[in-house]
C-alpha cells in the first residue's frame, strides 16, 4: 500500500496543502496589519476631538461643614480637647429624570481609512425634593452654597450650552465640576442656598461630541432616556437594554427607563464617595460597525483550506475517471491562485467595499484559471466547468460570511454534497486496479536477426 501511486498521489497533494499554509498564514498577518491601521485613525480621531462620553446628572452637591471634638494626648501625658471641623460633599440626588437626545454621525475620512464621530443636543429635565436634606441639617453641621453638577466623560465635547433654568429663573452655566472630590470633568451651576428650602425643577440643554459609545447614568429615583439617531448599526450593550427600540436603514429610536429599585444608586452617592463615576451603571449605546472588511477578510480565510481542499478533491477525482494526469506543480499553481483571491479581496475591499470587491476578485481569479485550465485539462468544456464549480464555491463561501447563525449548517451541507458527489461518481473504480502498478513488458533476450536468418 504503501508503494501504491495512489497513496503517494494522496500523501503529495497533503503536502501540498500544508504548503499553502504558508502564504495563509502571511495573509493572516497582512490583514491584522492594516486592521491595525484604521485603528490607529479611530484613535488618532479620538485624541483630536474627544473619547467616549459618560454623562451624570444633572445632581446638586452641597459642602457640608461638621464641627467634632476631639482628645489629644499631650507630651506630657495630660489629654486636651480640640474642636476641629471637616467638610465633606452631600450629593442631592433628583426624583425623576427625563432625558431626550438626537445624535447624528459624521464620517471623518483620513486616507482610505475613516472613523465615526457623533454629535448630540441633549436636553435634561431633573426634579428634586427637600425632604431628602433633613439628613444634613442636624446640630453641629453647616450647609454651604449648593450647586448643580454634570459631569461628563471627556470635557473636550462640550459645545453649546444654554443657560439652565431652576424653577424658571435662568442661571449661568460655569464651566468645571466645582468642587467635586474624585476629579471629574464637566460644568457646573452655582445656586443661593435659600435653594435647600425648596422643591427644585432643573432644565439643561447642552450640545455634545463624542467618539465611541455615548452613556447616561440614571441618577434618578425614576430615569428615563430617549435617543433618536442617524446610525443604522446602535450597540446597545450597556448595564441596561432599552425597553423600546426601533432600528431601521435611516436610523433608529431607543427608550430606556430605569428606577433605584434596579440599579440601587441612590445608596452609591454617600458622603464623601470615593468610587469614580465613570463606573457607575449606565444606559449606553455605541457606534458600532458591522463586520468590516478586515474581519469579513479575515473570516473569508479560515474558510480557505476547506475551498482548496474542495478544488484538490475535484481535480483528483477527475484524474481518477479520466486517463489524464495533473502534476503536483500544477495543483500547487491553482491552491496559489485560490491564496492570492484573498490578497485581491483585501486589496480592493479597502477601496470599492466588501462585495463589490468579493464580486470583482471571484471573476478576475475565474478568468485566470478559466485560461490555465484550458491547456491544464485538455479542453475548454472541462475548463468551464471546473471554472464555474469555483464560482459556486465563491457563492457558497460568501452565504457563510454572511450567516453567521447558519455558517455551521451550511459548512456542514457543503462538506456532505462534496463528499456524496466523490463517492458516487467513483462508486465503480476498482481502487486495487488504479492502485497496482503497471507491469512492464519483459523482452526475450533474443537476437531478432539470427531467429529470421534461422528460419
Amino acid at each position: 500500500m504503501l508503494k501504491s501511486p495512489i497513496f503517494i498521489k494522496v500523501l503529495t497533494l497533503l503536502g501540498c496543502m500544508v504548503l499553502l499554509l504558508i502564504p495563509l498564514m502571511l495573509l493572516h498577518n497582512v490583514i491584522s496589519e492594516r486592521a491595525s491601521y484604521r485603528d490607529d485613525v479611530e484613535a488618532s480621531l479620538r485624541q483630536s476631538t474627544s473619547g467616549s462620553q459618560k454623562v451624570v446628572g444633572p445632581l446638586i452637591a452641597i459642602p457640608v461643614t461638621e464641627m467634632y471634638t476631639v482628645i489629644r494626648q499631650n507630651d506630657d501625658g495630660t489629654q486636651q480637647k480640640v474642636n476641629e471641623k471637616r467638610t465633606n460633599l452631600y450629593y442631592w440626588l433628583p426624583e425623576s429624570l427625563v432625558v431626550k437626545g438626537n445624535q447624528e454621525i459624521e464620517t471623518r475620512q483620513i486616507g482610505i481609512y475613516d472613523g465615526k464621530v457623533w454629535h448630540g443636543d441633549f436636553s435634561l429635565k431633573a426634579e428634586f425634593d427637600p425632604a431628602r436634606l433633613s439628613e444634613i441639617t442636624r446640630a453641629g453641621s453647616i450647609a454651604g452654597d449648593p450647586f448643580i453638577v454634570l459631569s461628563v466623560g471627556d470635557a473636550r465635547g462640550i459645545g453649546r450650552v444654554a443657560p439652565a433654568k431652576v424653577n424658571g429663573e435662568a442661571f449661568n452655566v460655569e464651566p468645571g465640576p466645582g468642587m467635586l472630590l474624585n476629579d471629574e470633568q464637566g460644568l457646573h451651576i452655582p445656586l443661593p442656598s435659600r435653594t435647600l428650602d425648596e422643591k427644585l425643577s432643573v432644565e439643561l440643554s447642552l450640545s455634545l461630541t463624542g467618539t465611541g459609545e455615548l452613556a447616561l447614568v440614571p441618577v434618578g429615583r425614576n430615569s428615563e432616556l430617549s435617543l433618536v439617531g442617524n446610525w443604522p448599526h446602535p450597540g446597545f450593550m450597556g448595564d441596561f437594554l432599552p425597553e423600546k427600540r426601533e432600528v431601521t436603514q435611516s436610523g433608529f429610536q431607543a427608550h430606556w427607563q430605569s428606577s433605584w429599585f434596579a440599579n440601587n444608586l441612590d445608596s452609591r452617592f454617600t458622603q464623601g464617595m470615593s468610587e469614580r463615576w465613570r463606573a457607575l451603571p449606565a444606559f449606553s449605546v455605541n457606534i458600532a460597525t458591522p463586520s468590516d472588511q478586515y474581519q469579513l477578510t479575515d473570516r473569508a480565510t479560515k474558510y480557505a483550506i476547506l475551498l482548496i481542499g474542495l478544488t484538490f478533491m475535484a481535480f483528483f477525482v477527475f484524474e481518477t475517471l479520466t486517463s489524464l494526469r495533473l502534476h503536483p506543480m500544477q495543483y500547487l499553481l491553482v491552491g496559489l491562485s485560490l491564496v492570492m483571491f484573498y490578497l485581491i479581496l483585501l486589496a480592493l475591499s479597502e477601496r470599492i467595499g466588501f462585495t463589490a470587491a468579493w464580486i470583482s476578485a471571484s471573476f478576475a481569479g475565474a478568468i485566470v484559471m478559466l485560461i490555465y485550465l484550458q491547456a491544464v485539462l485538455k479542453g475548454w468544456r472541462n475548463s468551464l466547468a471546473f471554472t464555474g464549480s469555483l464560482l459556486a464555491l465563491d457563492g457558497v463561501m460568501w452565504l457563510l460570511l454572511r450567516s453567521e447563525d447558519n455558517a455551521l449548517l451550511l459548512g456542514s451541507g457543503v462538506l456532505f454534497v462534496a463528499l456524496s458527489a466523490m463517492m458516487l461518481l467513483t462508486k465503480n473504480v476498482d481502487w486495487h486496479t488504479c492502485a497496482r502498478r503497471p507491469k512492464k513488458e519483459v523482452k526475450p533476450d533474443v537476437d531478432e536477426e539470427a531467429l529470421r536468418i534461422w528460419k
